[in-house]
């Protein structure tokens, strides 16, 4: 079983000495479910891209930006919240790592 505490400091820590300002690892992938813990640096993104059939997103530590055309939602540390069904992308408003757990259909 995974700490998400230790896997969380661990990718923050990987994300502030990445150029690109994130660090992401898969913790589950058994289909249809998989989930990934996610760091961002502040002012880091990940660009549009569209959603799975089913998705949440956690946030672990920090806060983050979920944009989409529906309207934007900001989460804080232990926040949970769906990913809409339509593109979308997340931005760090301060160092910030997430739980995105999705089902693919």
């Amino acid at each position: 079983m995974d700490d998400l505490n230790a896997l969380a400091d661990e990718h923050l820590a990987a994300a502030r000495a990445s150029a690109h300002g994130r660090s992401a690892h898969r913790l589950l992938h058994e289909e249809p479910l998989r989930q990934t813990v996610i760091a961002l640096t502040s002012g880091s993104a990940l660009d549009e891209h569209n959603a799975p059939a089913a998705a949440s997103l956690q946030v672990l530590r920090g806060r983050v930006r979920l944009t989409a055309a529906s309207g934007d939602v900001e989460l804080g540390a232990g926040g949970l919240h769906p990913i809409p069904q339509e593109r979308h992308g997340l931005l760090a408003l301060e160092d910030a790592v997430v739980l995105l757990t999705a089902v693919n259909d």
